[in-house]
């Protein structure tokens, strides 16, 4: 009878549907400013495709997406058989994956993945000026004074792109109080908080320490930067993103890390970043020649 009852019992386990495996899905976002549609510094478009699949991309987070064609980004969809939204203020996103909705001021879409999962993305080109290593570099780009201390940057930083930030945060907030998971791609034209620190100030990498306010704004909401995030420190990695167009030592530029690729996702989901761009020498990926004057950043995710 006990033999039996332990028959059954092996039975009835067998009969037990398996324990599914913990899905996960590898993604790769990028953030891309096109310059002036891709093609001012005399490159075709198809070198944009290259760089974009050099890049191995899923998603990309696209600025100054025209030039007097048109719209590049529209072009870039079609070449790489991909999805595409036009935000206006000449950003766009593309996406290997169907695009199917978008927050109401259309900062960010819905992408819907190959496992039916629906994440949401974000793009954003903040304002350009006043820039504030420029100020601090005493470089003339506007009518705007020079500065010195971190109270100025903060101030004229919120001055040049508070408001867009404020409005892009009043989305993306939504969607990350809902559950879903958020990207957040884009040309700030503003360094990072996490790259202009005490530790960076004392290797004479930069003039003074910096709470800059975008990056930390979008952090304290809850968004956690890619780059920064696989390569923590900045002196040694510096991941900078403007400009491929001068020398690093050239007097009248200062280079930078100001595009960005950030998400909701913790720190253990990044698997891998890159910058992408012109030479072995500053980037991880090279395409050359190089068709832009900002490098792009790649950050590979692992959503589980």
């Amino acid at each position: 009878m006990l033999r039996l009852i332990f028959s059954a019992i092996t039975i009835g386990l067998l009969l037990l549907p398996p324990i599914a495996a913990e899905e996960s899905t590898s993604l790769r976002v990028m953030t891309l400013n096109l310059y002036h549609g891709g093609t001012r510094l005399g490159q075709p478009l198809s070198q944009t495709v290259k760089a974009i699949q050099a890049a191995k991309a899923d998603i990309v987070g696209l600025q100054e997406t025209e030039n007097e064609e048109g719209d590049s980004s529209v072009r870039l969809a079609s070449m790489l058989k991909w999805h595409h939204f036009a935000q206006g203020g000449r950003t766009s996103i593309i996406s290997r994956y169907p695009i199917i909705g978008h927050t109401p001021r259309k900062w960010g879409v819905h992408v819907k993945l190959t496992s039916g999962k629906t994440i949401h993305v974000f793009n954003a080109h903040f304002h350009y000026i006043p820039y504030q290593p420029y100020q601090f570099a005493k470089i003339p780009y506007g009518d705007f004074p020079f500065i010195t201390t971190e109270k100025e940057a903060i101030h004229w930083a919120n001055e040049a792109r508070g408001h867009q930030v404020t409005s892009m945060l009043g989305e993306l907030n939504v969607s990350l109080n809902s559950g879903m998971v958020c990207f957040l791609t884009g040309d700030f034209n503003e360094p990072s908080h996490q790259d202009w620190t005490k530790t960076v100030a004392d290797a004479n990498r930069i003039p003074v320490q910096v709470a800059y306010p975008t990056t930390s704004r979008i952090t304290k909401a809850g968004m956690l930067d890619g780059f920064r995030a696989a390569y923590k420190d900045p002196v040694k990695k510096n991941g900078w993103t403007w400009t491929p167009t001068t020398k690093p030592t050239a007097p009248g530029d200062r280079h930078d890390r100001i595009d960005f690729v950030m998400s909701s996702l913790s720190e253990t989901a990044v698997k891998w970043a890159a910058v992408v761009g012109e030479s072995k020498a500053n980037a991880d990926v090279v395409v050359s020649p190089w068709p832009t004057d900002h490098r792009g950043v790649v950050v590979e995710y692992q959503i589980r």
